[in-house]
């Protein structure tokens, strides 16, 4: 088991700094995450590269189907390199809210779907240098004649973690399916109410994610080495409901344990504690 923390409410500069921490109190990744209107997600995770070593950097999540792909695997990349290779790509259809309808409509689910994997369509191909095509039914590249930039450090591509929700009772698991053609998935369980709509997840519906996309990957060749099975949870307040002991997330497949402190307010007394937090180190 590997440990991670999403820190929630920093600026750049502090980020950086709580990066530092993490990998002094050793974390083996930290997270940052990405609004329609706010900081740079990218920006901050490679002014954190410059000052770190040995933590992985990545975004839980990164909403990709906003993102035209050239300009996502172009920051991927850049942060992979400056990084000596430590960026994970974390993606998922994204959570509507005001900051994101403030500016663009919902799509919705569908057409985000689709977008989503025709980004990391072409951002995986992109990565693996040129000549590369792709056409899809929102976006398309034609193979780039000049100005290739350099390719990343870890091959053939940054890793990407995606959402992948089980929804009870379907014979299809779409977001399953997708989880299973990458490199991880951040595990939930659908089955919440309109006023608490998030993940429900449990060890037992856990158990059965991982042997479901073990299932999808055994049908297309591939196994379940490497493949990182991501659980948020929170060890010291009340986000969410997954909890500790950390040992029976592992014993239903998780490979990381991601803090996810979003109960801290955003002041400078949650930032305090944050790092209090990062300070203590993981709770293995």
């Amino acid at each position: 088991m590997r440990f991670g923390a999403v820190i929630p409410f920093a600026d750049e500069r502090e980020f950086t700094e709580l990066a530092t921490v993490a990998e002094t109190a050793g974390w083996d990744m930290v997270f940052s995450w990405e609004a329609v209107w706010g900081q740079d997600a990218w920006a901050t995770l490679a002014a954190a590269a410059m000052v770190t070593e040995k933590v992985r950097l990545g975004t839980l999540l990164t909403p990709a189907a906003r993102y035209r792909p050239w300009d996502l695997a172009s920051r991927v990349a850049s942060v992979d390199r400056l990084s000596h290779g430590r960026v994970t790509l974390g993606v998922g259809l994204g959570a509507l809210h005001g900051n994101w309808l403030a500016f663009e409509p919902d799509e919705g689910r569908a057409v985000r779907a689709q977008k989503l994997d025709e980004v990391l369509a072409i951002y995986v191909g992109l990565m693996g240098g040129q000549p590369f095509e792709f056409t899809g039914e929102h976006f398309s590249a034609r193979p780039v004649p000049e100005l290739i930039p350099p390719m990343p450090d870890q091959r053939p591509h940054p890793p990407v973690w995606c959402v992948g929700a089980l929804v009870p009772g379907r014979a299809r698991q779409r977001s399953l399916e997708r989880a299973a053609r990458w490199q991880g998935v951040f595990p939930a369980a659908a089955g919440g109410t309109l006023e608490d709509p998030g993940s429900h997840l449990t060890t037992e519906s856990l158990r059965e994610i991982v042997d479901r996309i073990g299932t999808l990957r055994a049908d297309v060749g591939l196994t379940m080495e490497g493949y990182d099975v991501v659980v948020e949870g929170d060890s010291h307040g009340s986000f969410g409901v997954v909890r500790p002991p950390v040992q029976h997330w592992a014993d239903a497949g998780a490979t990381w344990w991601v803090e996810s402190w979003w109960d801290l307010p955003d002041s400078r007394e949650g930032r305090a504690e944050t790092r209090r937090r990062l300070e203590l180190g993981p709770r293995r």
